[in-house]
């Protein structure tokens, strides 16, 4: 695309949502305190509903990009509206939603695909992020752009509640954000019924209790995630080429840099065993171990303790990556 197209829908755009940007505007926050001021804002949001019932009813599909995203911008508004929120989030997503309906109201093309970072939310799983973004522009993001535009959002919603509570607060939205990503490359691999690349490449992180290297000290939805890479291959017809391990640890040294490079050894050992026990061929399982070199969150600046060491579970993992193959004679 040209720099003048980019102009073109940045001036588009800017025109379609003159006069509107305040459309969907919530009562301020000091002043929701009143059965008024709530049904208002719940109209607000009744009425945003309807501009996208409405645009899917002149026949924008469910599963359009722009649509999806809209809709997932003002269900993370109301949700955390609904939990009392003081911050400027409820507002602020809001108006994204908004942004985008006017965008699609208007006629805008191409509508701008960015997903800025409201209410100075911190940018987590940048592992994540990637994923997203390189599913775009490739074939398969026509059947896989509802996935990737709702996971866009959750990782964003991810990162205002780690602002505000931590990681505690944080892990329910990312794990959201999780299982997107997943759902976004299962269906962007099987766009329109053909089979896909070779090899395939599917991601897992095993999540490890503080100071823990055994199975019964892995966090149960992070081993999930293993489990739905695996049935991935067995629903696709695909078989597994190879796999590769990285174990990692957290920053806590207290006992030293060899013990954590001990530790995040151990903790791949364990999950090897586990897909050993899944059925994989331990012939085609290798792994590294990392220690604490790699640390995917800083958590800085938090004393308590038991707070300290839950902000720091990403650090705790081990990273599965798993390359696959159609399996022979394979149809789909």
């Amino acid at each position: 695309m040209t720099q003048h197209t980019n102009a073109l829908t940045v001036a588009a755009l800017t025109l379609a949502l003159t006069g509107l940007a305040h459309a969907a505007e919530l009562t301020p926050q000091q002043a929701r305190i009143s059965d008024e001021a709530i049904y208002s804002d719940h109209t607000t949001y009744q009425q945003t509903q309807d501009r996208i019932q409405a645009l899917n009813d002149a026949g924008r599909p469910v599963r359009d990009y722009a649509l999806s995203k809209a809709q997932c911008w003002l269900d993370v508004s109301f949700h955390e509206y609904t939990r009392n929120d003081r911050s400027d989030f409820p507002q602020e997503a809001l108006a994204e939603s908004e942004k985008l309906i006017v965008a699609m109201e208007q006629g805008v093309s191409p509508i701008p695909t960015g997903t800025p970072l409201v209410n100075g939310a911190a940018r987590v799983r940048e592992d994540l992020w990637k994923l997203l973004g390189a599913i775009h522009g490739t074939p398969g993001f026509a059947c896989a752009q509802q996935a990737v535009a709702c996971g866009e959002v959750e990782l964003v919603h991810a990162g205002n509640e780690y602002n505000q509570q931590q990681w505690r607060h944080a892990k329910p939205y990312i794990q959201i954000a999780e299982d997107r990503v997943a759902d976004a490359e299962a269906m962007a691999r099987t766009c329109g019924g053909v089979a896909p690349p070779v090899p395939v490449q599917l991601t897992a992180n095993v999540l490890f209790e503080f100071d823990r290297r055994g199975l019964a000290d892995v966090r149960e939805h992070s081993l999930g995630t293993v489990d739905r890479a695996l049935g991935r291959v067995r629903e696709e017809g695909l078989s597994i080429a190879a796999v590769r391990l990285v174990g990692h640890a957290d920053r806590m040294q207290g006992r030293g840099f060899d013990y954590n490079q001990s530790l995040s050894r151990d903790r791949a050992e364990t999950v090897k065993a586990y897909l050993v026990g899944q059925g994989v061929d331990p012939a085609l399982i290798a792994y590294e171990y990392r220690g604490d070199t790699e640390q995917v969150q800083s958590c800085e600046g938090l004393r308590d303790r038991a707070a300290l060491h839950e902000c720091l579970l990403p650090n705790r993992r081990v990273e599965v990556k798993l390359e696959a193959v159609r399996a022979p004679g394979a149809d789909r």
